[in-house]
């Protein structure tokens, strides 16, 4: 668990489109959002 204002760990992903991304890059900022579900069926 990850409380505010610690750094992210080392994390390298690809997306949809097959370019690869990662989270570490030193001097800038990453934001995650993560939507959670709606109580919707899915």
């Amino acid at each position: 668990m990850q409380n505010e204002g610690q750094k992210a760990p080392a994390v390298t992903g690809v997306s949809y489109d097959g370019r690869s991304y990662d989270l570490g890059v030193p001097g800038s900022r990453t934001v995650l959002w993560f939507y959670p579900k709606a109580n919707t069926g899915g």
